[in-house]
């Protein structure tokens, strides 16, 4: 039932400030600015491509501020897209899992998935601004990949006979892609299982347990990218493997989130279906 990776939600502590950076690296246009009650929190939304980062600052105490207080800036919510809220809140209702309604999104705290908050929203077709084609991708660390793969499986609809195992020595971590819909389109929900604790993502998954750990992104623009990052002197690293074209997008550059961005197509290098990535 999910379509799309839609959007990602940050904990920032000035959404201005955050709003602006996403337009100095990425192109970003903001498109809303509201109130989101559920967490006590201002809310931003900026479009990068077809996609959107929720930029959340704290009104007073509640989820956010206490992201901020333990965590500092960064990732508090992945977000998915459905062209049937209600089917898939009657899903997750039947399921047990417990959610809350605002304005139209559907929000679930990480205790009632493997540790992912999640925001889904209505699939809304979006004109492309900015920098990237879209995102595409959420990583999901978990205590193991094959349980967590069945959860979401039956907790958001998704079909396992579309998903494709991955395995990397150079992160250290073994897991599955939950594709929504190959080879029409890439997105997922990454889920990986640490093989090599001493490794970056070993450690912030011995920090902070079952958790987001970044997000991907398409583009056509990588070239552009990296030197507005270089302009502001922005930490990022460019991707060797697969033939390069990857890049890694430091916290320190966008809030405290972390962002691969690889050029169109390539993905499928290590999606199940190598044919598809255009050289």
């Amino acid at each position: 039932m999910l379509q799309r990776v839609d959007r990602m939600q940050l904990a920032v502590r000035d959404r201005a400030i955050a709003a602006d950076t996403f337009a100095e690296v990425l192109g970003a246009e903001t498109v809303q600015e509201d109130d989101l009650r559920l967490f006590n929190a201002t809310r931003t939304v900026v479009q990068a491509g077809e996609s959107e980062f929720e930029l959340l600052e704290p009104a007073g105490d509640g989820l956010v501020a206490s992201h901020l207080e333990r965590w500092g800036e960064g990732i508090f919510g992945a977000g998915f897209s459905t062209d049937d809220p209600g089917a898939l809140a009657r899903r997750m209702d039947h399921r047990g899992l417990h959610f809350k309604e605002e304005g139209g999104q559907i929000f679930t705290e990480p205790d009632q998935t493997r540790g992912m908050r999640t925001v889904i929203s209505r699939t809304s077709e979006r004109e492309p601004v900015g920098l990237i084609s879209s995102l595409y991708e959420v990583t999901n660390i978990v205590d193991d990949h094959e349980e967590a793969a069945s959860f979401y499986t039956d907790a958001f609809g998704l079909d396992a006979s579309r998903f494709c195992p991955i395995k990397s020595e150079q992160w250290g971590y073994t897991g599955t892609l939950t594709l929504f819909d190959p080879p029409s389109k890439l997105d997922r929900i990454e889920l990986t299982q640490i093989t090599e604790p001493s490794l970056a993502m070993g450690r912030f998954f011995a920090r902070r347990g079952s958790s987001i750990y970044m997000c991907y992104a398409e583009t056509g623009n990588a070239g552009v990218i990296r030197e507005r990052l270089e302009a502001r002197g922005s930490r990022y690293t460019a991707g060797r493997e697969n033939g390069g074209g990857n890049l890694f997008i430091h916290p320190t550059a966008l809030h405290g989130v972390l962002i691969g961005i690889s050029r169109a197509n390539l993905a499928w290098t290590w999606s199940g279906r190598p044919e598809l990535a255009r050289a």
